[in-house]
């Protein structure tokens, strides 16, 4: 008896081995040349009389603007402010070229045909819903939301969202923003459709960061990533209960997928919860469903409909 309990917690063991081994791929061979411009030193560095040559160099800035507007920008004492805190932070980007050099060899892992982008960074006077923007041959990134979450530049903004302004997300959103043009769009309007479609994304990040822990690939802190392991049954239970699975209430994204300080179940609980619960939660599904389909890779995983993915996924949270 006790060497059947043995050999079944060495196969338990055994399993949970290679699924969490499965996206550790070795990347090494795999070439990536990552170049990167400062569009924000070269900019406010500048002198009036530079503006010309700024503007060939990056022309996809400037359309039809008048230069005046652009010498205003470019004195002006705040964006000044702002450009020597980033300075600060960024003397240098060996370390983010680093980072992304990793990061766009694991997408070439997947999808070979991938080609890196040039990076330009700026400064965005902390445009937070656009800090990173992709578009096949270019990826600009604005620096001045990545300044670390206590930075004084950051002293007005609500603790939810301030708390992902650090360097360790530049490349996770540099990752997210890459994923969007990856994942397949679904046309299913169904809640459990929703989360699953997070969840994909999610699992995608699992690859292409594997070095990254659970918590700053969705952008939670420690306490609130143990809060939503502790009550995934709960969580479960009540989408089931209050029927939300198959429902296409918009309010639903809004309560549980977008940003947000907490996710609305309207009770007591709330203001203990994790914004987007609903994405931990799909994310969460589709972990289950690749680990008891551990012959599908990511990319039969990403064409693969999300309620097929839902029904065997084999997803049982235990109590």
């Amino acid at each position: 008896m006790k060497r059947g309990i043995l050999i079944l917690l060495i196969l338990s063991l055994v399993f949970s081995c290679t699924s969490n081994d499965k996206l550790k791929v070795d990347v090494s061979n795999i070439k990536s040349d990552v170049s990167i411009k400062r569009f924000e030193k070269v900019f406010y560095t500048a002198k009036p009389s530079d503006l010309p040559e700024v503007k060939k160099e990056f022309r996809y800035f400037f359309h039809h603007d008048v230069d005046s507007i652009w010498v205003n920008k470019m004195q002006d004492k705040e964006e000044q402010e702002l450009f020597k805190e980033t300075l600060k932070v960024y003397p240098n980007l060996d370390e983010v070229k680093s980072d992304l050099d990793n990061l766009f060899k694991h997408v070439k892992y997947y999808f070979p045909k991938f080609k890196e982008p040039t990076v330009i960074t700026l400064n965005s006077n902390v445009s937070f819903e656009q800090k990173v923007v992709y578009n096949d041959d270019l990826l600009f990134i604005s620096l001045d939301v990545f300044l670390g979450s206590d930075n004084k530049i950051y002293e007005t903004y609500p603790e939810y969202l301030k708390q992902n302004f650090t360097k360790k997300q530049l490349t996770v959103s540099v990752a997210k923003e890459l994923i969007k043009s990856i994942v397949f769009k679904s046309t299913d309007r169904t809640f459990i459709s929703k989360i699953i479609q997070e969840g994909k994304k999610m699992y995608a990040l699992d690859a292409f960061l594997p070095n990254f822990d659970d918590a700053n690939k969705i952008g939670y802190t420690p306490n609130k990533i143990k809060w939503a392991e502790a009550n995934e049954y709960m969580i479960w239970s009540y989408f089931v209960e209050k029927e939300l699975l198959y429902s296409t209430d918009k309010e639903l994204s809004k309560r549980f997928i977008d940003e947000a300080p907490f996710s609305k179940f309207y009770l007591d609980i709330d203001n203990e919860s994790p914004g987007r619960i609903g994405v931990w939660l799909g994310w969460q599904i589709v972990k289950s469903y690749m680990k008891h389909n551990d012959e599908l890779t990511l990319t039969d995983l990403l064409a693969t409909d999300n309620q097929l993915i839902f029904k065997k996924s084999k997803y049982k949270p235990s109590r």
